[in-house]
């Protein structure tokens, strides 16, 4: 079960009695004590419950609920950064599109780059992305669909808090996703928010596709998304290092430069 099922079950067990503890949720997730903590930790920075002494609990009705800012670098700082690469990978990650497929794009400045390439395919195209749906508005043949949820402003990206079921039933080939850094761990976000959604989507997809400037590769840290084994096929410009092309190719990871 992942964590994005997980949480989902932690808020449903408590929607009875507004309250659930540890050993009910060691029984129902199958999952180790670790790991439960480390969900119950995640859903109460997202506001959703409260830990107490023996389990969890709804917050009251004056509790403080998510704030509705995300971590990192707000969307149009960092529109501009690396905007060459960025549109390279962009216009060959657009390249793997078949005409007229389902596909997933997650929000990101370097997915935002495919859509101009995108035209013509006929695409059915799921985003969580404001900036991604105006900029596949103009394209007539283009269908969009877009998630339920809250938006962020400073990201112009809709998402929903841990446990709640927004997407439609839509399940895609193909998953097209960006990443604050990657390294070693795994592919890796500065916010849990993003990281909760973004498991929903890979959860959907048969093939992940990720596209990342080579700067990501040396870029800090963050919350662990996936690991490398769990992405398909890695898009990334000419200033790749050697040793993070060795990386990328060791997780069994296809890697296309653009």
């Amino acid at each position: 079960m992942h964590a994005a099922e997980r949480e989902k079950v932690i808020v449903e067990a408590m929607r009875g009695t507004g309250f659930v503890t540890y050993r009910e949720l060691e029984a129902m997730l199958d999952a180790s004590p670790a790991t439960i903590r480390r969900d119950l930790a995640r859903l109460e920075d997202l506001g959703q419950i409260v830990r107490v002494h023996g389990g969890a609990k709804l917050p009251s009705d004056g509790a403080r609920g998510p704030v509705l800012q995300l971590a990192g670098m707000p969307f149009d700082q960092s529109i501009n950064r690396n905007m060459a690469a960025k549109r390279a990978i962009g216009a060959a990650a657009a390249a793997r599109c078949e005409p007229g497929e389902g596909v997933m794009i997650d929000g990101g400045t370097t997915t935002l780059q495919m859509c101009p390439h995108l035209a013509g395919l006929g695409l059915q195209v799921l985003t969580n992305s404001l900036h991604i749906v105006n900029a596949l508005l103009p394209q007539a043949g283009t269908r969009i669909l877009v998630p339920s949820g809250t938006v962020f402003r400073e990201q112009n990206i809709i998402l929903a808090a841990a446990g709640e079921e927004s997407m439609p039933r839509f399940h895609a080939p193909k998953l097209f996703m960006g990443a604050a850094s990657v390294g070693p761990q795994g592919v890796m976000q500065q916010d849990v928010v993003l990281v909760a959604a973004e498991r929903r989507l890979i959860d959907r997809a048969e093939q992940v596709i990720l596209l990342v400037d080579s700067a990501k590769f040396a870029s800090g840290s963050g919350t662990i998304v996936c690991g490398l084994d769990e992405v398909d096929v890695l898009v990334t410009d000419a200033g790749i290092a050697p040793e993070h092309a060795a990386m990328v190719k060791a997780a069994g990871v296809e890697l296309v430069v653009a």
